[in-house]
């Protein structure tokens, strides 16, 4: 699992998928946090237009670039349904935070031969 963590923090472009309707929501906080140590990172949720000045987008095909990993901060069936949509557009991994997994999700990402991490918060580990 270290190798895996440590694999996917060199990776510089993320999305982080999930609620930023305020600062106390843990995606904008892991948004806000990446943002501090260099990475570029993309917003995605449909109901939020901005995050922090910089627009939020509603589905995976309308991001500017194409990330290299997903870090998901929604309810599970969410996760899942955006399971497959990252191997369509061609992320390389997805990081499930605490309660954005299900067993259905983790195995649907790692059948679509997606390198998949959870049980561990990307938050926590950017001290």
């Amino acid at each position: 699992m270290e190798d895996l963590i440590s694999s996917m923090l060199k990776q510089k472009v993320w999305v982080v998928a999930g609620s930023f309707r305020s600062e106390e929501k843990w995606a904008y906080k892991i948004y806000r946090k990446l943002k501090q140590k260099g990475y570029t990172v993309y917003a995605l949720n449909k109901a939020v237009k901005e995050v922090d000045g910089d627009p939020t987008y509603p589905e995976l095909k309308d991001l500017p670039q194409v990330p290299q990993v997903i870090n998901l901060v929604t309810p599970p069936e969410v996760s899942r349904k955006l399971v497959d949509e990252s191997k369509a557009v061609g992320i390389d991994y997805v990081w499930f935070q605490p309660g954005a997994e299900s067993a259905e999700a983790i195995e649907a990402a790692e059948k679509a031969g997606l390198k998949v991490l959870h049980n561990a918060c990307v938050y926590a580990l950017h001290n």
